[in-house]
């Protein structure tokens, strides 16, 4: 199919009729998926004077996010996404309120720490609700995974525009006007999204794998998904911390977060790119490829011996960022038990903020005692150990042909 052809695919999913209003209103509400949690350990960092009193609650509220994901996508697969969001958007609104409080008044470290986590576990899953949107709205085909393609290259985009206006909310008169205002984005964003019309009318399919306590990862395939998302955020995890002490040493630390941003641009370009052209076609093989081939450039980053070496190789390191993830949702049509698409994709969001919270966790320690380069080089050995893990287990996401044949974006 040719490129226009694709481009054609894009358009199509989303001006398809009945998606206008959830679009916008997911737009609107995961715009500050990534300026909540960092605006948050900003705002503890300023109120206490404390760097490890901030990260012990930034830790707190990616362990929230990781338990809510999964939560909520149960919720939502069994009785719809309205009233599950609708709900845990008040409860959200409410641990916000206390968590503002409780900084304010000087709280104590445990009590920040309890409502990080509050935070993090109330945070409406509108991406995982609007991801599974699609199975409903269009038929599977070259459509359909061009909305996959959609939801992981608007979310690239949220997680370059997030940190930036966090960045420079926190500069504001009031060191919490990032948390509340991207609060107050995700709250009305939720709302609207829970109550649009295409939204209020799904009803539940017949569920399979909720037998079990782990749900969808009961399936043998899910399992792998969710190993190869682990794989991704450990490797990026490592990264992220590398970086901005790069540019700490070099002297120069608010270059740090400019930097990681760079590599989301190049990511966003080539996915649009890579959707039209996906390598490898069969997802079995892709999971791994994509994994391993990420973490050999990753290795490419201990090179540089300046910023702007730098900067350059992070453009090239994450032209494969945006087709992992791509890959990652349009994998769980695959492999997800019928009726648990939107707990399937909250798996995927648990791995990968599990495996973000290991790999920044590693990093530190090797920045601190090894050498920024040593952070690198980890990177690349723990994501092809794990790559190495999902080509041996690529048989549980292997499909009937009819499915196979399906010429994805991702």
């Amino acid at each position: 199919m040719s490129h226009s052809a694709r481009l054609a695919d894009y358009r199509a999913a989303l001006t398809t009729p009945g998606a206008r209003g959830p679009v916008l209103a997911s737009l609107v509400g995961r715009l500050p998926i990534a300026m909540v949690g960092l605006s948050l350990l900003l705002y503890v960092q300023r109120a206490t004077g404390s760097f490890a009193i901030a990260g012990m609650v930034s830790a707190g509220t990616l362990v929230g996010v990781a338990i809510g994901s999964v939560g909520q996508g149960r919720l939502m697969d069994r009785v719809g996404p309205t009233r599950p969001l609708l709900g845990v958007v008040g409860l959200f609104a409410l641990f916000v309120t206390a968590g503002v409080l409780a900084v304010e008044a000087g709280a104590p470290t445990w009590l920040l720490v309890l409502l990080g986590f509050a935070i993090g576990a109330s945070e409406p899953m509108i991406g995982s609700a609007s991801r599974a949107m699609w199975t409903r709205l269009v038929p599977s085909g070259p459509v359909r995974t061009a909305a996959y393609s959609y939801e992981a290259i608007s979310m690239e985009v949220f997680f370059i525009v997030g940190p930036a206006l966090s960045g420079l909310l926190v500069a504001a008169p009031w060191a919490g006007t990032g948390v509340v205002l991207g609060a107050a984005f995700m709250i009305v964003g939720g709302v609207a999204f829970a109550l649009s019309p295409t939204i209020r009318r799904y009803r539940p399919e017949p569920r399979a794998g909720g037998g079990s306590l782990l749900g969808p990862l009961s399936s043998p395939g899910m399992k792998t998904v969710a190993i190869a998302a682990a794989g991704f955020g450990v490797t990026i995890g490592f990264v992220e911390v590398a970086v901005p002490a790069a540019a700490t040493q070099a002297g120069n630390a608010p270059a740090g977060g400019l930097l990681l941003g760079l590599w989301s641009v190049s990511s966003v370009l080539f996915g649009v790119y890579y959707g039209t052209r996906p390598w490898p076609r069969p997802m079995h093989l892709r999971l791994p490829v994509l994994l391993a081939g990420f973490s050999v450039l990753v290795a490419l980053l201990a090179i540089p011996t300046s910023l702007v070496g730098l900067a350059l190789t992070l453009l090239v390191v994450g032209t494969l960022v945006t087709p992992q993830a791509t890959a990652h949702s349009a994998a769980l049509e695959l492999v997800a038990p019928p009726g648990t698409i939107t707990e399937a994709f909250g798996w995927v969001i648990t791995s990968v903020t599990l495996g973000l919270a290991l790999g920044q966790s590693v990093s530190g320690q090797l920045v601190e005692h090894v050498g920024v380069w040593s952070s690198y080089l980890a990177a690349t050995v723990a994501g092809l150990l794990i790559a190495l893990v999902v080509y041996l287990r690529r048989h549980t996401v292997r499909v009937a042909a009819p499915v196979a044949a399906v010429p994805a974006l991702v």
